[in-house]
């Protein structure tokens, strides 16, 4: 039979634990920059946005509309800033349209 540990932890401590050990980060990290891309484009962008894809610290961003990718891209740094500060931490460095 088992002895069961006696401490308190809290679900948020756990989950992070468990993410840490398993070396899930990178996967997460990847779910959370497409989610945060589509909240902070939103929709209109998002109607134009084929795939997001976190390679590294590199966004790459499949768009349909040339036009788009272009206005996008005058603000590049803007956006690398405003999703960054959203994910709470630096996954981005540079972002892609393609």
């Amino acid at each position: 039979m088992k002895k069961r540990l006696n401490f308190e932890a809290t679900i948020s401590d756990v989950l992070k634990e468990f993410v840490h050990t398993n070396n899930l980060s990178k996967g997460l990290n990847k779910i959370q920059v497409k989610d945060a891309w589509f909240d902070i484009m939103g929709s209109g962008i998002k109607s134009y946005t084929q795939d997001v894809i976190l390679n590294n610290k590199t966004l790459v961003v499949t768009l349909t509309s040339s036009i788009v990718k272009q206005e996008l891209s005058f603000g590049k740094q803007k956006i690398i800033d405003m999703l960054n500060e959203a994910l709470g931490e630096k996954l981005i460095d540079e972002i892609i349209f393609r």
